[in-house]
C-alpha cells in the first residue's frame, strides 16, 4: 500500500472549465500554487481532504463534486480509467481500479455482488475524519461515468447512499436518475447486477495486455517514491530535537549529496520544504495527542522559534489552534 495519492492533473481543467479558480482552491486548502504544474501530484491523505474541502468552499455549486465525475471526453480519461473500460464489464472495471487503487495508494474500493445488487463503497486508509461531502460525489459519478461509457448506453443506479444529510437533495436525484439516501449506514453508490454485468462495448483485451506492463512498472514507482519521501521524513523526524535539521544535515545522514536529494524529491514530486511540514506536522499531532507535554515544549522540540509560531503552523495544518485540537481529541478519545 502507498501512503500518498496521485492527483489527475485533468482535475485543475475540470476546474477551470467549470468556473472554479485553482488558485483560490490551492491557496484555500493551504497547498503549493504551482502543485498542478509538478510532474506527478502526490498528496497525502490530509492534503487530499483539504483539497476536496476547498474545492467545495471555494465553489458556489452545491453540486460540483457531481459535475466533476461527469466526463464525456474519453481522450481525458486516466490510464487506469482507459483500461477499467477495456475490461469485459464494469464489475471487473471496478475490481481492476480496486486493485490498482489497493497497490498504490491508502484507499480501498469495497464492492459486493449479488443476484440483484452491486455496491461500490470508498475507504481511506488513513484518515482521521469524515471524507468530504464533495470528494465522495465526485466518486460516485465517476462510477456513473466508467459504467455508461462501458455499456455504451445510460445507467441509471438503483440508489445512492450517504451517511450525512445531504442538501440539494432533489437535484442530485435527477443526476444520478434514482434516490439517494441519507442517513445510511454507509456511503455506496448500488447498480442493478444486470447492469453491472452487461458486457462493456469498450472492451478491448489487446490494450489491457499492453497497459498491463506500464502499470505495473507504475505501482512500483509509488512504491519507491513513498518509501524514499518516507526514508526522508522519519530521517527529519530523527533530527528535530530543538532545531529544524537543515537539508544539508539530512542529505549526509542518508549519505547522498544535497542535490541527489533534490533531485528525488523532485522525482517524486515533493520538496525539502514540503517533507520538512509533513514531517513536522506528523510530530505535532503526535505530541498534542499522546503526552503531556506544554505547548511551547512542543513548539521548542519541533523546532520552531515560539510558541506563537507554532501556533500559526498548525492552524495552516488542521483549521485550528493545537489547544483546541488537543481538547477534541481528549474528547473524543473519552467517548
Amino acid at each position: 500500500m502507498g501512503r500518498h495519492f496521485r492527483v489527475a492533473g485533468r482535475l485543475a481543467l475540470k476546474l477551470e472549465e467549470l468556473g472554479v479558480s485553482v488558485p483560490a482552491v490551492l491557496r484555500k486548502a493551504g497547498l503549493p500554487q504551482d502543485l498542478f504544474e509538478q510532474t506527478r501530484v502526490l498528496v497525502s491523505t490530509n492534503e487530499l481532504f483539504a483539497l476536496w474541502h476547498a474545492i467545495g468552499a471555494v465553489s458556489a455549486d452545491a453540486l460540483i463534486g457531481l459535475k466533476l465525475g461527469v466526463e464525456a471526453r474519453r481522450e481525458r480519461f486516466h490510464p487506469m480509467g482507459i483500461a477499467a473500460l477495456s475490461t469485459e464489464n464494469f464489475v471487473a472495471a471496478v475490481k481492476h481500479m480496486a486493485r490498482f487503487k489497493k497497490l498504490t495508494a491508502p484507499e480501498e474500493m469495497p464492492h459486493e455482488l449479488d443476484d440483484e445488487e452491486f455496491s461500490v463503497s470508498f475507504r481511506w486508509l488513513l484518515s482521521v475524519e469524515a471524507e468530504p461531502q464533495v470528494m465522495l460525489d465526485y466518486c460516485f459519478a465517476w462510477m456513473q461515468t466508467i459504467a455508461q461509457h462501458g455499456t455504451g448506453r445510460k445507467v441509471t443506479p438503483l440508489r445512492v447512499e450517504y451517511v450525512a444529510q445531504r442538501p440539494q437533495m432533489r437535484a442530485m436525484e435527477r443526476h444520478f436518475g434514482c434516490e439517494v439516501r441519507c442517513g445510511s449506514g454507509r456511503n455506496a453508490i448500488v447498480f442493478r447486477a444486470a447492469d453491472a454485468t452487461a458486457p462493456f462495448v469498450t472492451r478491448n483485451a489487446e490494450l489491457l495486455d499492453m497497459l498491463a506492463p506500464q502499470f505495473d512498472a507504475q505501482m512500483k514507482l509509488h512504491a519507491t517514491e513513498d518509501s524514499f519521501v518516507e526514508l526522508v521524513r522519519r530521517a527529519i523526524q530523527d533530527r528535530l530535537t530543538g532545531h529544524r535539521p537543515s537539508i544539508d544535515t539530512i542529505a549526509q545522514a542518508l549519505h547522498m549529496s544535497s542535490r541527489t536529494l533534490q533531485r528525488r524529491l523532485q522525482e517524486a514530486g515533493y520538496s525539502f520544504q514540503r517533507v520538512m511540514d509533513e514531517a513536522r506536522h506528523q510530530m505535532a499531532r503526535y505530541y498534542l495527542s499522546n503526552s503531556v507535554l506544554e505547548l511551547n515544549e512542543a513548539a521548542y522540540l519541533l523546532g520552531f522559534e515560539d510558541p506563537n509560531s507554532f501556533g500559526r503552523a498548525f492552524r495552516g495544518w488542521e483549521g485550528m489552534p493545537p489547544n483546541d485540537w488537543r481538547e477534541m481529541h481528549r474528547v473524543a478519545a473519552r467517548v
